[in-house]
């Protein structure tokens, strides 16, 4: 007879060791997988070092068979998620799984359990830990390079997820964009016949006003995305955290403001994909695998972009002309930059699959959707 699957909450350090090593195990030598650096995600799930634990509840699982670690979860109650839509919805993610429905179900119901004992009617997710963090669970593209921030999930997964009563609530795309071949947009063009010409700039971060710029790109994106399906805006302190921890992947030429008028109205920013830079790490980041990251980041070159953030604030989103206008423009001179600097590729996401606005700006510009996850919802009994 097979072993029962034991649900526990994480407790100490070796708990948290096996539940940040378990996809380790699982998915190494899968095309489509880079481990995360151990430390980093130490960091991540501190709640001593994560600001965002200020306004999430989180409860760390792990399931055993006899003994032996074979899955994971997260459930999370997000306040400031609260506060906003009122709906009593709590949160799942880190999911991960040996390919046993008998482990999906154990875990998903430990989270379901934890959600309804403080006061949760419904579950969405997987969101690892937020919203603004890694969206959904992957249902294509498993064989597309891995990214950073961007979560790898087995073919398996979303199945046994459905099995466990979870339903579709929204998939959201990611874009794969040819830096070097990219077509020119006709950004220009849209913001000459909307008669903007000569009132419409694209320039670069100033590294000199860091602090500066971070809160204008935030300004921006809280603006951009105040209507956009489950946003939650991010806090002083996550912002302040989040500069400091994506530092050493912030190349000033791909962070591009668009001004209107002296106005910072739109931006852009990719990332170098981190995920490039560690491929082989395992997670590990001794004296040589920073040695080696450092020599990649800043001599050899890391090929590959993410572009996680980009908006347009909305009194001009809405305008025939101008939102698209914008975008492009701001897309272009990301293009142009990365081109010089000598980067591949971009990939642009998360984009809603129903922001067809975005997705159809993002197409008329080169890119080609290749990966999609799955946001899943369930109500409580």
């Amino acid at each position: 007879m097979t072993a029962a699957v034991v649900v526990t909450p994480v407790e100490g350090k070796a708990d948290l060791k096996a539940f940040i090593d378990l996809p380790k195990r699982l998915f190494t030598g899968h095309k489509g997988y880079v481990a995360h650096l151990d430390t980093e995600r130490r960091e991540a799930f501190s709640p001593k070092k994560n600001p965002l634990f200020k306004h999430v509840e989180v409860g760390f699982f792990l399931a055993r068979r006899a003994g032996r670690v074979v899955g994971r979860i997260t459930a999370q109650v997000d306040r400031a998620y609260l506060e906003r839509y009122g709906d009593d919805t709590g949160h799942f993610g880190c999911l991960v799984a040996e390919d046993d429905p008998a482990i999906f179900a154990a875990l998903l119901a430990a989270a379901e359990q934890w959600l309804s004992a403080r006061g949760m009617r419904r579950v969405t997710g997987p969101f690892s830990l937020s919203v603004n963090e890694e969206v959904g669970l992957q249902v294509w593209g498993f064989n597309s390079r891995p990214m950073l921030l961007v979560p790898y999930d087995p073919p398996y997964a979303g199945s046994r997820v459905e099995q466990c009563g979870f339903a579709k609530i929204k998939d959201v795309f990611s874009y794969d964009y040819d830096v070097q071949n990219a077509p020119e947009t006709i950004g220009a063009k849209l913001l000459a016949r909307a008669g903007f010409a000569g009132r419409v700039r694209a320039r670069t971060a100033n590294m000199k006003m860091f602090d500066a710029e971070v809160r204008t790109l935030v300004g921006i994106f809280n603006d951009a995305w105040s209507d956009n399906w489950g946003f939650v805006p991010f806090t002083q302190a996550e912002i302040d955290h989040a500069a400091k921890a994506f530092g050493p992947v912030i190349v000033p030429e791909l962070a591009v403001f668009v001004e209107v008028d002296d106005e910072a109205v739109a931006f852009i920013v990719a990332l170098t994909n981190l995920s490039e830079a560690v491929a082989e790490f395992n997670g590990g980041l001794s004296p040589v695998n920073l040695l080696k990251l450092v020599w990649r980041m800043r001599f050899a070159g890391v090929g590959s972009t993410r572009v996680p953030l980009m908006g347009v604030k909305k009194k001009y989103r809405n305008h025939p002309l101008m939102g698209a206008g914008l975008a492009m423009m701001a897309i272009d001179h990301l293009r142009a930059n990365g081109k010089r600097l000598g980067k591949t590729s971009a990939e642009l996401g998360w984009i809603l699959e129903d922001n067809k606005a975005t997705n159809n700006i993002i197409r008329s510009v080169g890119g080609v959707h290749y990966k999609t996850h799955r946001i899943y919802e369930k109500m409580l009994g």
